[in-house]
């Protein structure tokens, strides 16, 4: 992800998570720490002409990683996106020598919880009340990355159809 993504970034947020949405200034935070040393990587996805359907973000530090934010448009979900957004998170978390991979999912979001899963992610716990103001609770789970089998996953076990064509993931951070 680049500073010129975050307006299209932003329009996605809000069209997705409208009473949770991530303001302009977090991802202009998380961006300024997405560089060579920095403890955030973010990726956009984009279609051939160039729009943002989807990105995600993690934050790894001394050997522990988050993922901060993952996100599809709604138009392209079910065609393997959000599977290779994680993908990529999954690979730099290992890259960076994290010991764990945690994420925080909305109970209610069975359809993320499974592909969550299909990676490996097992619950950990329970955060009451974490995503405001609707006050819904939120499921931690957490990953081994170095032991997730993401690099030799056929394209169906991420759920990835192998011949129809979806949006590029570019793994673009401020610095190139």
């Amino acid at each position: 992800m680049r500073w010129w993504d975050i307006a299209p970034v932003l329009a996605l947020e809000l069209e997705l998570f409208p009473e949770d949405a991530w303001s302009a200034g977090m991802f202009w935070s998380e961006l300024a720490d997405a560089r060579p040393g920095g403890t955030r990587h973010y990726t956009v996805a984009v279609t051939p002409d160039g729009t943002v359907v989807g990105y995600a973000g993690l934050m790894a530090v001394a050997g522990e990683g988050d993922v901060q934010t993952i996100a599809v448009n709604g138009r392209h979900q079910g065609a393997g996106l959000g599977a290779a957004l994680l993908a990529d998170l999954v690979r730099e978390a290992a890259r960076r020598g994290c010991a764990d991979l945690l994420l925080e999912v909305r109970v209610d979001n069975l359809r993320a919880q499974r592909l969550y899963e299909r990676f490996g992610f097992e619950p950990v716990g329970i955060r009451r009340g974490y995503y405001q103001p609707a006050n819904i609770d939120a499921l931690v789970m957490r990953l081994d990355p170095a032991a997730a089998a993401v690099d030799g996953a056929a394209p169906e076990d991420l759920d990835e159809p192998a011949d129809d064509p979806r949006p590029d993931v570019k793994k673009d951070t401020p610095h190139g």
